[in-house]
């Protein structure tokens, strides 16, 4: 009888005390700012048809529509070139920095509302990678996703050495100045009615993330006890792994209903849904390729069935570490394989990062030492004089908090 209580508790204690998942949300938040920045570079020359305000689904459609979904998008508080110009600049720079690390709530916060932003400013545009895009910018928000391999993580470590050795640390002027110009900006927003045109969940966001900044730098410099800090920290941890969960959630949920539709299908069900997308001109940038991959009908047939088997048992394998890890692997070499085969390297990498989520952490730490030894070979080799640390935690601290 005594044994719930005590799980329950310990379970309460892992929840609240850290943020779970560093690596992981690391991975993901690289991936999908790497995913996001990519495409929005390849799509520059291309933005004016795709994004800007004289496109084919010009603006008054757009603001027609989001009145009647109630879909955030920034591009239409403003008919001209200019502001259109910034939020796609903006977008691109929200995703370098988030790629990075640097100021990573701030980023992060950024980085949707460029996502969201351009997504729903031309609905017709883009697949499933698009999607899982989107709601995954959102689940970011709510991670404390640079915990490690960041420059926020980098400057804490700093910080921290600096104490250690008695040593004042340099006062951050970059987090209150992002802050006040952030809250700016949404005050301006509110009060000419852009910000709350359509939508209320975004906005109604941003000013809450904007607030809980402000309450966690007011706290850390003005608290006279702890007690505040770790409750505030503590809130951070739960909305960090409840986040993650709903992460992890969303792949099941994808994986799941992929595969039981594909079950439905008759194509699937034959062995020849793999063959007719290997003959559509708009997937196959590689005829070569594609005709050498559909050559044998036993093939497909096997890599049909595989498909549909992988998708539909991923899901009851989390259980059991070992099989999952297999399936896992499976999965990506799936996406890496339609990312070549089929020319959808940006669906492929969005899939990819989602599933980067069940990676195990031994696994992404070997990466990290990799990593820093390529670094630090890379530094030798070209003068520098830094060297690179032997394991990822050498050079991050536990916790990174709400950074501007």
């Amino acid at each position: 009888m005594n044994r719930l209580p005590s799980t329950l508790s310990r379970a309460l204690t892992r929840v609240t005390e850290a943020a779970l998942g560093p690596y992981q949300s690391a991975v993901i938040r690289i991936g999908f700012a790497l995913t996001w920045l990519l495409y929005l570079l390849r799509e520059f020359p291309y933005r004016q048809e795709l994004y800007g305000p004289s496109g084919p689904w010009n603006l008054a459609m757009v603001r027609r529509l989001t009145g009647d979904n109630h879909a955030f998008t920034a591009l239409t508080w403003s008919s001209g070139q200019p502001w259109f110009e910034f939020c796609y600049a903006l977008a691109i720079l929200a995703a370098a920095a988030l790629l990075l690390g640097w100021r990573t709530r701030t980023a992060s916060v950024l980085f949707m509302v460029g996502v969201v932003s351009l997504q729903n400013r031309s609905i017709f545009i883009g697949d499933g990678g698009d999607n899982v895009l989107h709601l995954m910018s959102i689940y970011l928000v709510f991670t404390r996703c640079g915990q490690v391999w960041s420059l926020d993580a980098r400057r804490a470590a700093r910080t921290a050495a600096a104490r250690a050795r008695g040593e004042r640390a340099p006062a951050d002027r970059t987090g209150p100045a992002l802050w006040a110009v952030l809250g700016l900006v949404l005050a301006v927003a509110t009060a000419t009615g852009r910000l709350f045109g359509n939508s209320w969940l975004i906005p109604a966001l941003l000013w809450t993330v904007w607030a809980a900044l402000g309450l966690w730098r007011l706290v850390q410099r003005r608290a006279r006890s702890a007690e505040p800090r770790l409750l505030l920290d503590v809130i951070a941890n739960v909305l960090h792994n409840g986040a993650l969960v709903v992460i992890m959630a969303e792949a099941c949920l994808i994986y799941a209903t992929a595969g039981w539709y594909k079950i439905q299908g008759s194509r699937w069900q034959d062995g020849t849904a793999v063959y007719y997308p290997l003959h559509l001109d708009y997937f196959t940038p590689w005829p070569g390729l594609a005709g050498l991959l559909s050559a044998s009908a036993t093939m497909l047939t096997i890599v049909a069935y595989g498909t549909v088997t992988v998708q539909v048992a991923f899901p009851f394998t989390l259980l059991n570490r070992r099989v999952k890890n297999v399936l896992l692997v499976l999965l990506i070499l799936e996406h890496a394989v339609i990312a070549v085969a089929l020319g959808l390297p940006f669906f492929s990498l969005a899939m990819i990062t989602a599933d980067a989520v069940f990676l195990p952490t031994s696994f992404l730490l070997r990466v990290g030492r990799l990593a820093a030894r390529a670094r630090g070979r890379f530094g030798r080799e070209g003068g520098g004089t830094v060297p690179a640390p032997r394991s990822p935690e050498e050079s991050t601290p536990g916790h990174v908090g709400f950074t501007a």
